[in-house]
C-alpha cells in the first residue's frame, strides 16, 4: 500500500528548525507520512502538480505574516482548492496565521489575531517563550513565539482542540470543503533543543499533543 504524501513547506516563508520539526512530527506519526518537502529552494516545488499528489499539506512557523504571504500569494487558489477537494492544511505559528485572511489562504470560518494583544493574555510581549493551554481538557506547556489565537463566525463547525488561559483558541481542526484544515498558535511540535537554545526550563513534552492534532487534521480519511 502507498504511504499518504504530506507535503511541509520550508524556504522564505519559514524559518530554520521549524520545516524539520514539523517534518519529523508527521514521520513519525501513526499515519505513515512519506513526507517531501516543497519550496523554492527544494527539489520539488509547491504548485498544484506537487499538491495533486499529497495527502497533506504543512506550513510551519517562520517569520512576519506580511513578509511570508507576499512569498506565498502565489500558491493561496492552489492550496485552497487542495483543501476545498479533499486536502489537509496543517499550520503551526505562522502557518496558523496563514490560515486566515487578512492576509492568508482564507481556510477558516473566521479568522486569526494576536494572542499577546489579546484581553488578559498571558504573555504580552513576543518572542521565545513558555504557554500555558488547556489542551483536549488537560494542561500542558507549551513553546511559544508571538503566535496567533482564532476566533470563529457565529454558528462555525469546529473542533477546538486547545485554548489559552483567558479562553480564546489555541488550537481547532474546520472542515473546507471536503477538506479539513488544523491550526495551532503554540508550538507542540518544538523538539527539546528549542527550549535550550532559547534558555527555557523543557515542560512535560507536547509531542503527543502534537499527534493529537495530526489525527484531528486527519479525521475521517480512511
Amino acid at each position: 500500500m502507498n504511504r499518504p504524501v504530506a507535503l511541509v513547506y520550508r524556504g522564505p516563508a519559514s524559518v530554520e528548525g521549524c520545516p524539520e520539526a514539523v517534518a519529523g512530527l508527521l514521520a513519525e506519526s501513526r499515519w505513515g507520512f512519506d513526507v517531501r518537502y516543497v519550496g523554492p529552494g527544494e527539489r520539488i516545488r509547491l504548485g498544484q502538480s506537487s499538491l495533486d499528489t499529497a495527502t497533506l499539506y504543512a506550513q510551519p512557523g517562520g517569520g512576519t505574516l506580511k513578509k511570508a504571504f507576499n512569498h506565498l500569494r502565489g500558491n493561496r487558489d492552489e492550496v485552497r482548492s487542495f483543501v476545498r477537494h479533499g486536502g489537509r492544511y496543517l499550520g503551526f505559528c505562522l502557518g496558523g496565521y496563514l490560515a486566515g485572511a487578512t492576509p492568508g489562504f482564507d481556510l477558516l470560518p473566521g479568522d486569526t489575531d494576536q494572542y499577546i494583544g489579546s484581553a488578559d493574555a498571558e504573555l504580552a510581549t513576543g518572542g521565545n517563550a513558555l504557554v500555558d493551554v488547556r489542551w483536549r481538557n488537560r494542561r500542558q506547556t507549551m513553546f511559544f513565539q508571538d503566535g496567533p489565537h482564532f476566533w470563529l463566525n457565529r454558528g462555525a463547525e469546529a473542533d477546538i482542540v486547545a485554548t489559552y488561559r483567558n479562553g480564546l483558541i489555541a488550537a481547532m481542526t474546520v472542515p473546507f470543503g471536503a477538506g479539513r484544515v488544523g491550526v495551532a498558535g503554540p508550538h507542540p511540535e518544538a523538539t527539546e533543543d528549542w527550549f535550550a537554545d532559547a534558555g527555557l526550563s523543557v515542560p512535560a513534552p507536547s509531542r503527543a499533543a502534537a499527534h493529537e492534532l495530526v489525527d484531528a487534521v486527519m479525521a475521517s480519511v480512511r
